[in-house]
């Protein structure tokens, strides 16, 4: 499948190895054609690799993943141009996470509002999907790495075809057993307020190797 994935960052990082090591053919998104980083990931990723600008991977994958820094999302997304999202589902990983003021950082958006929610009204064809961003960017690709048992990942967005889709790439490609449905795209408010307490749990453990199981 042709996949195209938006940042450089650590989080497409990890993303776009894994799909590459799944076998598909991933294009990494930055800014500008040329950058740097996108280089050197494909450079180490193999054949099935390459880079351009956001509006390159937009219009090359068939399946977009959002691991841009929160901040900068829409930006992205905009440059990627709404032709070349029109239809698709969005992986969306990102986080509304402010350093402005330094550590720890706060959320640009929280309680009545979310990222997730602002990428949908401005690209209301695209097919959002809120997931992963819940844990760092090792375990997203491979929950397995914690060894106290299963773990939970949360899902959430408006259109019930995407998530069952999004569902199967986290099941069968990345290794998620356990999916915990949240609802619509509205959602996001929890997961990405969440973050807040990400944060000090990593501050107090001194490791980001953790993520929560749903006792029922």
């Amino acid at each position: 499948m042709k996949l195209g994935v938006l940042g450089t960052g650590v989080v497409g990082n990890a993303i776009a190895g894994k799909l590459v090591q799944l076998g598909h053919d991933v294009k990494m998104g930055s800014r500008a054609a040329g950058n740097p980083k996108a280089q050197e990931w494909v450079k180490g990723a193999g054949a099935k690799a390459s880079e351009g600008t956001f509006q390159d991977a937009a219009a090359f994958g068939e399946v977009l993943f959002n691991c841009t820094s929160g901040m900068g999302s829409l930006d992205a997304l905009k440059q990627a141009g709404e032709k070349n999202l029109s239809g698709k589902v969005l992986v969306d990983i990102s986080n509304p996470l402010d350093f402005s003021k330094g550590m720890p950082p706060t959320l640009f958006v929280s309680n009545d509002d979310s990222l997730g929610e602002r990428i949908q009204r401005a690209f209301p064809s695209l097919k959002v999907v809120k997931t992963l961003n819940t844990v760092n960017c090792e375990l997203m690709v491979n929950p397995q790495r914690l060894k106290a048992g299963d773990h939970d990942m949360f899902i959430c967005g408006n259109d019930a075809d995407a998530k069952t889709r999004v569902g199967s790439i986290l099941r069968e490609w990345f290794g998620w057993k356990h999916l915990t449905d949240l609802g619509d795209i509205t959602q996001s408010r929890g997961t990405e307020a969440y973050l807040l307490l990400w944060i000090r749990l990593y501050g107090a453990m001194q490791s980001p190797e953790f993520n929560v199981k749903l006792v029922r």
